[in-house]
């Protein structure tokens, strides 16, 4: 496989005499910028564009989209994508997308938006989740997670509109339509309001053994099924008007895919879709996902599962404090070198004292799924510098992610390797560390578009062209860069820790303050 630089649009390893081709162009909505990203039959990137907006806040817990400038970065990356493949001499097959979950936004009778679009970090939900969460002595919820695979969290699109109820009961009756941003956008694309069932199984409001709304989500949320989309495959083929075609470039009628969420569809984009292999993504935040087939939740309450298609469905966790601790550390004590700092506490022995950290500096999702933890260090002296405090703080994201495989294993899913990608594995402590505390190998792959390439393939397999989502999977699997193996000595400090930070949450969960 090759990859679209997204900065220039430039495509590595693209033969420029090479014979005609189909590709789908894969629309991966994401949190701060969409992707477009053009895929042949075979897997090969042979064009990329990227877009950005903003993720406007302004007020505390507030973060949302403005769904016409998303809209418009679509349209223009599509646009200027469908110029690559112009020039490539490349046929457009279909168009496929992928978004962030937990999204959502009103709209009226005319499917006008009457709220900006809440993304999965916008936190205004945080009493009511909490509220939810300790009705009836906890019963509610975990009865919650158990039918819809969502755990009752501020993130989820169900807490959301019951918090909309509560707060702003005249918007809340007077919406129409409650969707997620690429329903609306795939509306805006083809005239249909659809809902696909990997992002409905990311709302809280789908009984993911059933595949229908869930009632009793429906009543927390006060709403009923008649408000929200229709539910559809993930391969379901729906057409482009006349209008967007002419706009980006194509012909109208072209065959435009609901898709799926970007979490499921990184594990494919990755060839993390049978059992035992598991892909982690780290950026600023973070996630552990495994494939298998059907539904499952694990008895805690800890792991979500959503929808992929074709019966394949991942089950795992999000953290919120991933790379970012690194940034903060770096901002803190430093002048933002963010990858100087990494080095020097890489440099550090392995098994040098040093403090130990809770990593909470944001409000935190799996495994506890709080929207309220603090942020620690335990054990700190004067001797300990922005070295060791950084690495403390690493250690402790490796932590969340050991935590969160064993809420995977709790599933019934097993998990012997790890496909591992994102920005912050760019500094090979991450990748060490990270290893060693799940003590499993870490698979590098070359391509860092993994939720834009699953959309892709997910294209072909609508089309037709792949018989099954697993039919690539070995290929993808061929362009790991290297395994990154557990280092015994790390391995060895965090063991020794592991107890202090599960501990040293539940004292800090009970500070008022």
């Amino acid at each position: 496989m090759v990859e679209a630089d997204l900065g220039t649009g430039t495509v590595h390893g693209a033969d420029a005499d090479a014979k005609p081709r189909s590709v789908v162009l894969a629309v991966d909505l994401g949190t701060t910028a969409t992707k477009v990203l053009a895929v042949d039959r075979e897997g090969v990137v042979r064009a990329g564009v990227e877009r950005g907006y903003p993720l406007a806040g302004g007020l505390r817990d507030v973060a949302v989209h403005d769904p016409e400038q998303v809209m418009l970065a679509a349209i223009t990356a599509l646009r200027d994508c469908v110029s690559q493949c112009m020039d490539e001499r490349l046929e457009i097959a279909a168009l496929s997308f992928s978004a962030a979950m937990h999204t959502v936004l009103a709209l009226d009778a005319r499917f006008a938006p009457l709220t900006p679009a809440l993304s999965w970090a916008d936190g205004r939900a945080a009493e009511t989740a909490r509220r939810l969460r300790a009705e009836d002595d906890g019963r509610l919820h975990r009865e919650l997670h158990a039918a819809t695979g969502t755990p009752v969290h501020p993130m989820s699109p169900m807490v959301k509109i019951a918090w909309f109820r509560e707060h702003q009961p005249e918007l809340h009756r007077s919406a129409v339509w409650w969707c997620g941003l690429k329903d609306y956008i795939l509306r805006r694309f083809t005239g249909q309001l659809v809902m696909d069932i990997s992002c409905a199984s990311a709302t809280g409001l789908l009984d993911i053994h059933k595949l229908g709304w869930y009632a009793p989500a429906l009543a927390v949320a006060g709403i009923d099924e008649t408000r929200l989309p229709e539910l559809v495959e993930p391969t379901v083929p729906l057409l482009l008007s006349a209008h967007v075609a002419a706009s980006i470039g194509v012909r109208a009628g072209l065959p435009v895919i609901a898709g799926a969420g970007d979490g499921p569809l990184a594990n494919l984009g990755v060839g993390a879709v049978t059992p035992g292999v598991a892909a982690l993504s780290l950026g600023t935040s973070g996630a552990l996902r495994v494939a298998r087939r059907g539904p499952a939740v694990d008895e805690g309450s800890r792991a979500f599962c959503y929808a992929l298609a074709d019966d394949l469905w991942v089950v795992g966790g999000a953290i919120s404090n991933g790379g970012l601790v690194a940034q903060w550390a770096a901002d803190t004590f430093g002048d933002g070198d963010v990858a100087a700092l990494l080095a020097r506490a890489a440099a550090l022995p392995p098994m040098s004292d040093g403090p130990v950290a809770l990593p909470y500096l944001l409000p935190e999702r799996a495994p506890y799924w709080d929207p309220d933890p603090r942020g620690a260090l335990l054990g700190l002296r004067r001797e300990h510098g922005p070295e060791q405090i950084t690495r403390a703080f690493v250690d402790g994201v490796a932590q969340q992610f050991a935590m969160v495989r064993d809420s995977v294993l709790a599933t019934g899913a097993t998990i012997d390797r790890v496909v591992a990608t994102g920005g912050a594995l760019r500094a090979p402590l991450w990748a060490d560390v990270l290893a060693s505390a799940l003590d499993l190998p870490l698979y590098l792959p070359r391509t860092t578009a993994g939720s834009a390439m699953g959309a892709a393939l997910l294209g072909w397999r609508a089309l037709g062209v792949l018989y099954s989502l697993t039919s690539i999977e070995e290929e993808l699997r061929q362009t790991v860069q290297r395994p990154v193996y557990p280092n015994p000595e790390i391995k060895q400090r965090l063991a020794r820790s592991r107890g202090v930070n599960e501990f040293a949450y539940w004292v800090m969960s009970q500070y008022p303050g």
